[in-house]
């Protein structure tokens, strides 16, 4: 009888045990990742913001150069920021997107050449929409440590695996378009042109290459 019983006990111990496990493992299940690619990756989302100006015959109405001004300063315009011109009328006023384009040169940027994005209503008319798009870039979930570093028998890596790197790319990268869309082929991403400079530094001859000048101490009789 005391056999069957400690027979029953180790049968209750095994059972638990596995039972656990199963537990363990069915809670990961959802998250397991063999591979070294972390599941934590920078999420890109995009803000339109609008303003409605005014145009005339010769350009912008007085006083919407200021007004336009004003609105970028308050957005604190700057490089990652995209400026469309939105004009369904089909209307294309040469002197007022060129005034608008004079605006924005102020913050060393041009206005977009690809169509605005599609915002809500519509300007009215003698009007030019201006739409700045700003996308920022954020992890979503980390920290995550739902799986800690303890044993597991899946093989997969620990939950916040690559939180860090994900975050720091999201923090400084310039633009965070470019983690969506990337950059074109032409000239603005040409290597040559960005190591210009240092070509030209290191092509220069160097300042001490010539003879060292010759120089007298004797001193002339008065």
């Amino acid at each position: 009888m005391a056999q069957q019983l400690r027979y029953f006990a180790i049968g209750r111990a095994a059972l638990a045990l596995a039972l656990a496990t199963g537990a363990l493992a069915g809670a990961h299940a959802g998250t397991v990742n063999r591979s070294v690619e972390s599941v934590h990756q920078p999420v890109v989302s995009r803000t339109d913001y609008v303003i409605d100006v005014a145009t005339s015959p010769n350009g912008l109405a007085p006083g919407e150069a200021d007004r336009l001004t004003g609105w970028f300063d308050g957005l604190n315009l700057g490089y990652g920021d995209t400026v469309a011109i939105d004009d369904p009328s089909g209307w294309r006023g040469d002197g007022a997107r060129d005034a608008v384009s004079a605006v924005v040169a102020r913050y060393g940027m041009l206005v977009s050449h690809e169509p605005a994005p599609v915002t809500a209503g519509h300007p009215d008319a003698g009007t030019l929409r201006i739409v700045v798009s700003r996308a920022v870039a954020h992890v979503e979930g980390c920290p995550d440590w739902s799986h800690g570093n303890f044993s597991e028998y899946s093989g997969s890596s620990m939950s916040n695996f690559g939180c860090a790197s994900a975050n720091n790319l999201a923090q400084m990268i310039a633009n965070p378009q470019d983690l969506i869309e990337g950059r074109t082929g032409d000239r603005s991403g040409d290597a040559m042109l960005s190591v210009k400079a240092i070509k030209t530094f290191r092509d220069a001859a160097a300042t001490g290459a010539g003879p060292l000048k010759q120089e007298s101490t004797k001193t002339g009789s008065n």
